[in-house]
């Protein structure tokens, strides 16, 4: 796909860029070879491969399901400024 001067200034406004007269004809032939790649990656069979979460084989870092800390629900809403049925009351944000 060929892109011009003028997909540059619609791209680069859509962008909020401002870019030079005088880049506008490199920016199209570097862009242009971007959307070529994209083209020619589009146009291999990946049908057969099993999609991949990370590009590395590793084995997922698990640990034990298990509670760590004691709870402090009652010393932390001690020192909270506004308290009721055991929730924080906070000022309201939205109208």
């Amino acid at each position: 796909m060929a892109l011009d001067s003028k997909d540059v200034v619609k791209i680069a406004h859509l962008a909020r860029l401002q870019v030079a007269e005088t880049d506008l004809e490199a920016y199209a032939a570097e862009l242009s070879k971007i959307l070529d790649l994209v083209e020619q990656m589009n146009a291999v069979d990946t049908s057969g491969v099993e999609p991949m979460a990370h590009p590395l084989h590793m084995a997922q870092r698990m640990r034990a399901d298990a509670v760590t800390e004691t709870n402090q629900r009652e010393a932390f809403q001690a020192i909270a400024p506004a308290v009721e049925d055991g929730l924080y009351l906070v000022p309201k944000v939205i109208e």
